[in-house]
Order: structure tokens, then C-alpha cells, then sequence
């Protein structure tokens, strides 16, 4: 199972201020262990919201908002993207994560291709995107 851990943002993160070398030497063993351990697939920081655009689409209208955006807690600052065998498992890993006081993730799981057979009957969508992940593979 593939689930996506969604670091949210804070004051400090909007404000384009990066974490002294301790945190960042934290932050670095712990993905250390992700890695080692073959749970981290990805992850990254994000720069600020107000380097970021936001494209909405209304009744056939692109609209390109200009960061920076509202309401930090909604947010996202940096993610990781980690495969396990359970829901419990990825929530031991980032509980074992060395956030500070008042820091927030959410974790969701990732949709398989597998799980829209239903709505893919003859698995061309499927096939499609197998395809898409081999091309994306074979580039790295």
C-alpha cells in the first residue's frame, strides 16, 4: 500500500524560513531509516505558498491565483510518498518523525490502479497507466 504523508505548513514554513542544521540533521537520519528500511519512495520539501500559483477551473474558465495563499494549517510545506504493508504501519513510521511541538501531517492512502476495475472493465485505463509508470521508471 502506497500513502501519501502530507506535511503541513506552518507559520515559519510560509515565511521561507528553513530549519536550523539540527532539525535538518534530524529530518535527514530519519529519512535515512525510511529509505534503508524500503519504506520511502519520495519525499520533498516545498518551497512557500508564495512562490506557488493556484489554477482553478470553473464552467470551462482557467482563473491563475498568485501565491501567497491563506489559511497555513491548509497548507501543504513537503511530503513523502511511503509504501507499507498496513495504514497502522505508516502511522508507527511517522509518529517516529522528528516534528516539533505543533507540527501536523495527514496521511491518505494512494488509490491503486487495481481498485478502478470496476469503472476500467476492459483495463485499457490500467494498461495506460502501467505504461505511463514503466516510461516514468526507465527515466530515473
Amino acid at each position: 500500500m502506497r500513502f501519501m504523508v502530507i506535511v503541513k505548513a506552518t507559520k515559519e514554513s510560509e515565511g521561507g524560513s528553513l530549519p536550523d542544521e539540527k532539525a535538518l540533521a534530524a529530518m535527514g537520519n530519519f529519512n535515512e531509516e525510511l529509505v534503508k528500511a524500503g519504506v520511502m519512495l519520495a519525499g520533498e520539501g516545498l518551497h512557500p505558498s508564495a512562490e506557488g500559483v493556484r489554477i482553478s477551473f470553473t464552467g470551462g474558465k482557467k482563473t491563475v491565483t498568485e501565491g501567497p495563499f491563506a489559511e497555513t494549517r491548509e497548507l501543504v510545506a513537503g511530503y513523502w510518498l511511503l509504501q507499507t504493508k498496513t495504514r497502522a504501519e505508516v502511522v508507527e513510521w511517522i509518529k517516529r518523525a522528528p516534528f516539533m511541538a505543533g507540527e501536523e501531517v495527514e496521511i491518505r492512502q494512494v488509490f491503486e490502479a487495481e481498485e478502478f476495475a470496476a469503472s476500467d472493465p476492459t483495463g485499457k485505463v490500467r494498461e495506460q497507466e502501467q505504461r505511463l509508470r514503466d516510461t516514468i521508471a526507465s527515466r530515473s
